[in-house]
């Protein structure tokens, strides 16, 4: 025997520890995307005026106290077609992962084989019948395989985010069309109010001419105002329906098959606390996707560096061959082969390190992502936290006008009564007081937008009933990730 065969197996094993100490491994410097300590939109005198307590939790659309639109949106999270394709496409990042896993282990394989065949020359024939069981495995040394996992594992979890964030924005969707139709109903009443005024205003005017103490002019002024709020009270359903079929689809039902019938009470306008700029890097999904994302980058480094190492491969493969199934496990037919493989690649035209410099390039796309969303989800709070608090002072503002204009009405409409004024003052502070009032409504409707929005910038709803989802975070708690 040759003495230096007991040693094969210790040569080997020592080589692959000591071309496993050589492994890629990336740098993984912490993507820091500096950010302020506070809103700038939530400083001064402003505040919000509702507790933390009533902060918006997970069903963060109950901050609306709209059974209805709770409802509906339950219905998203289980018939929505674009969340369930998001759904799917997670699905399949973590089947990446199981797959990227399984090289981890060697790949067994077994055949059988059974022929007949005759010779040209001699006329013979043979049968030839074969069994065999072959594995095949190729350590992880340079960490090829580890690298794969963890960028697989990081891709996982930004198609996670992404579908939290596709989950919070087909919600903010929904309940954002579902208060822009609220505040549409609110509008029709209101033209179905000025149209029955109008109504009554064109009698008193038919009345009065008839009387001998008014003019045709005044009759036809007054039918032309009643035309106008006809119009547009007809054009108010074709808002109405469009959004009632927006709903529908957001809940993964045909528009024919749904309806949502009109309620005479507007949901109140919260105020949101808007915490700290860390939260966001914490709490927004999107946020959360584009980091994994860059961790998915700085992993496919690694890997792309790898090619540069050797590759060694250990197989193993037995069975049996033999003329008859009879004599198919004799020792004769028996045959077996084990052995490792060691290969490299010594030139290929600068392939590897274009590779390379590819995936270190994609890494800094990534990154240059990341920061950008940051800012982008720092400016959306900005943005929400101002509308929030300058259209609440709006609405106080127009709350005085709708005021102002409906006692200018009563004046006019007295004042023409007693014969003291023309039909042309009441037709001005009518116009002026239906557009004030639908200004209201209009400016109603942005609130709600702005609340919606501003929910949304802050990552939406988190934690459960203990846990506030929107506000400071336990001392700690609001550390920026690496």
């Amino acid at each position: 025997m040759n003495p230096t065969l007991p040693r094969r197996p210790l040569f080997i094993s020592s080589l692959a520890l000591l071309l496993g100490a050589c492994a890629a491994t990336p740098p993984e410097p912490p993507v820091r995307v500096p950010v302020p300590a506070h809103y700038a939109q939530a400083q001064g005198d402003w505040q919000p005026a509702q507790a933390l307590a009533a902060a918006p939790r997970g069903a963060w659309w109950n901050v609306f106290d709209d059974p209805v639109l709770a409802a509906l949106q339950a219905q998203v999270a289980q018939h929505n077609q674009s969340l369930a394709a998001q759904l799917a496409a997670y699905e399949q990042a973590q089947a990446a992962v199981a797959q990227a896993q399984a090289a981890y282990y060697p790949a067994v394989t077994a055949g059988a084989l059974a022929t007949r065949a005759r010779t040209a020359n001699t006329g013979n024939v043979s049968n030839s019948v074969n069994v065999s069981l072959g594995a095949s495995w190729e350590p992880d040394l340079w960490g090829k395989v580890r690298l794969q996992v963890q960028a697989g594992q990081a891709t996982a979890a930004a198609s996670a985010a992404i579908l939290a964030n596709t989950q919070l924005s087909l919600q903010s969707t929904l309940a954002t069309s579902y208060l822009q139709l609220r505040t549409v109903d609110a509008q029709i009443r209101l033209a179905q109010d000025t149209v029955a005024a109008y109504a009554r205003a064109l009698q008193i005017t038919e009345n009065r001419y008839k009387a001998g103490v008014g003019t045709t002019a005044d009759v036809a002024s007054a039918r032309t105002q009643l035309l106008q709020a006809q119009t547009s009270l007809t054009d108010l359903g074709v808002t109405r329906v469009q959004l009632q079929n927006a709903i529908a689809v957001l809940v993964g039902k045909p528009p024919a098959d749904f309806t949502l019938p009109a309620t005479d009470t507007l949901p109140q306008v919260p105020a949101i606390p808007a915490g700290v700029p860390s939260q966001l890097l914490q709490r927004r999904p999107d946020l959360a996707a584009a980091q994994a994302q860059v961790q998915a980058a700085n992993a496919q480094i690694g890997v792309a560096q790898t090619a540069w190492f050797p590759n060694l491969t250990l197989s193993a493969q037995g069975g049996s061959q033999a003329a008859r199934i009879a004599e198919l496990f004799s020792a004769p037919s028996l045959f077996w082969s084990l052995g490792p493989q060691l290969a490299a690649t010594l030139f290929d035209g600068g392939l590897r390190r274009a590779q390379v410099q590819s995936s270190e390039a994609a890494y800094r796309q990534t990154v240059a992502n990341y920061r950008q969303s940051v800012l982008t989800a720092l400016q959306q709070v900005e943005n929400n936290l101002a509308a929030q608090r300058i259209l609440e002072q709006e609405a106080k503002q127009q709350a005085e006008v709708v005021q102002a204009a409906e006692v200018s009405l009563r004046l006019a409409e007295n004042q023409y009564k007693a014969g003291t004024a023309p039909y042309l003052n009441v037709l001005t502070a009518q116009t002026t007081a239906t557009s004030a009032r639908n200004a209201q409504l209009t400016l109603l409707n942005r609130r709600y937008a702005a609340a919606v929005g501003l929910i949304q910038a802050l990552g939406g709803g988190w934690g459960d009933e203990n846990t506030p989802a929107i506000g400071p975070l336990p001392a700690g708690a609001d550390r920026q990730p690496g």
